[in-house]
């Protein structure tokens, strides 16, 4: 079987010189040159000679009379064939590249009618006034409309690719903040929980003690409700026995008999106390301060501007704090810090247990400090951060903790802190700090309270900020 390539070499050699096609119903002029019937006929019907002169031929340029091209019959044959062979050695070649109606290879466009066209649709009358181009010539313009709508779409498809990659961070970035609340809540209700069941073992306890109390004093009235019937069975005995007695054995000693009856004053125990019953009575009351406490537990804290330090600027919820160089324009008052750059959290805690959460950011190796103080902490001059002066607090400072005791201690943590949880137990005396994302402890203070106490914070350095939140 003949070649793709030796079947489009011969091909080649059986095209049109006019329309560059395989010849179609070839026919031959004066000068042996062969050329469709069509183009032909269409050459020799431009404006110029009058029918009786010659014409040129479109190759040589030799003279021939328009009438006197003759069909080329072997040439036909061998185009048939040639087209055959085509067919048979092209992968893919169907019927799809022929006319439906005259079985004709196809060649040309009809862009009027978007219609596909043999050289005999060509020369039918229903296209002759239509713009007609070749197959290659015609797609040439739709593949340049291909092109740009494809580089649109592609355009289109990778802006969408973005906001899908886009969207999809900003989903781990939402599902990151859930899990981390979720944490969160875990652990203030597990805090919450231990808080609870402490104050149950303690209204637990009180109820239990109670009960002992109770259970004694019925059997401290039960003993002596039975000495006072057994005293007054025995007169009763006495008694009836006298009343029986004939009246010389009646009237013998009958008035010291009588007065001992009548003197005889009967005890009225109660079997509980009024102490105790006011105790029962007044156990619901002790309900109230764990109420209370548990106000106070879930209770937000907000920072106290009249407190703050002229270079601390304060954010307009009172919950976010920043340190600037530029002291600010705040009146000297009685509760401000005038030389430690500190601020306190308003309302302060005399009773319950507390706890808030402080997220540190320091930008450039700033400090800050965090825990509690005393009502009457020094709030001029400088600021002794000790216990001994009313502090109980730790600092984060350069990617280091420190317990501010009596002589600061450097802690050794496995990783420094950038949320720590303060808790306070006013009644035991604890001021505890925990790392509130990996839940390591920090430091715990003991202490004994007798005055209110602030939640307090002090912040250093350009840049450096702290938020709270409960």
């Amino acid at each position: 079987m003949a070649s793709a390539a030796s079947v489009t070499s011969l091909a080649d050699e059986v095209n049109c010189p006019i329309c560059q096609g395989t010849l179609r119903e070839p026919v031959t002029i004066d000068c042996g040159h062969n050329f469709c019937r069509g183009c032909l006929t269409r050459y020799c019907e431009v404006p110029g000679p009058e029918p009786e002169e010659a014409l040129a031929c479109p190759l040589c340029k030799e003279p021939f009379r328009a009438g006197s091209f003759r069909p080329n019959w072997q040439l036909a044959s061998v185009v048939e064939n040639i087209e055959r062979l085509r067919l048979v050695s092209t992968p893919g070649s169907d019927e799809a590249d022929t006319c439906r109606e005259h079985g004709e290879k196809i060649y040309f466009f009809c862009e009027d009618d978007e219609a596909q066209l043999c050289a005999l649709c060509r020369e039918a009358g229903d296209h002759r006034a239509h713009t007609v181009r070749l197959l290659d010539a015609a797609a040439e313009p739709y593949r340049e409309q291909i092109q740009k709508c494809l580089e649109c779409l592609r355009k289109e498809r990778e802006e969408i690719q973005r906001i899908q990659s886009r969207e999809n961070q900003r989903i781990q970035v939402l599902l990151c903040q859930v899990a981390t609340k979720r944490q969160k809540v875990i652990f203030e209700f597990a805090h919450l929980s231990q808080f609870l069941e402490e104050r149950q073992s303690v209204l637990l306890a009180q109820l239990e003690k109670l009960d002992g109390d109770i259970l004694k004093q019925r059997e401290e009235f039960d003993v002596l409700v039975g000495e006072e019937i057994c005293r007054f069975s025995s007169l009763i005995s006495e008694l009836e026995e006298k009343h029986a007695r004939p009246a010389r054995a009646l009237l013998t000693d009958i008035r010291s008999t009588l007065i001992r009856c009548e003197t005889r004053k009967c005890r009225k125990p109660e079997a509980v106390s009024p102490e105790l019953g006011q105790r029962i009575r007044d156990f619901p009351q002790q309900a109230v301060p764990l109420q209370r406490e548990m106000k106070m537990f879930l209770a937000d804290i907000c920072l106290d501007p009249q407190t703050s330090h002229p270079k601390l600027l304060l954010s307009e919820d009172q919950r976010r704090v920043q340190f600037s160089y530029k002291w600010q324009n705040s009146p000297d008052n009685p509760q401000r810090f005038d030389r430690a750059t500190c601020i306190l959290a308003h309302g302060g805690f005399t009773d319950g247990r507390h706890t808030w959460l402080v997220t540190v950011d320091l930008a450039h190796g700033g400090s800050c400090t965090v825990g509690v103080v005393s009502e009457d902490v020094s709030r001029k001059g400088e600021l002794r951060l000790r216990p001994e002066e009313g502090v109980w607090a730790v600092r984060l400072a350069w990617g280091f903790v420190s317990a501010l005791g009596s002589f600061p201690t450097r802690l050794a943590l496995r990783e420094p802190p950038r949320q720590v949880r303060v808790s306070l137990d006013y009644e035991v005396g604890w001021v505890t700090f925990v790392n509130a994302v990996s839940q390591e402890p920090i430091y715990t203070f003991t202490a004994s309270f007798t005055r209110k106490v602030f939640p307090f914070f002090g912040l250093w350095g350009r840049g450096s900020s702290f938020s709270v939140s409960s």
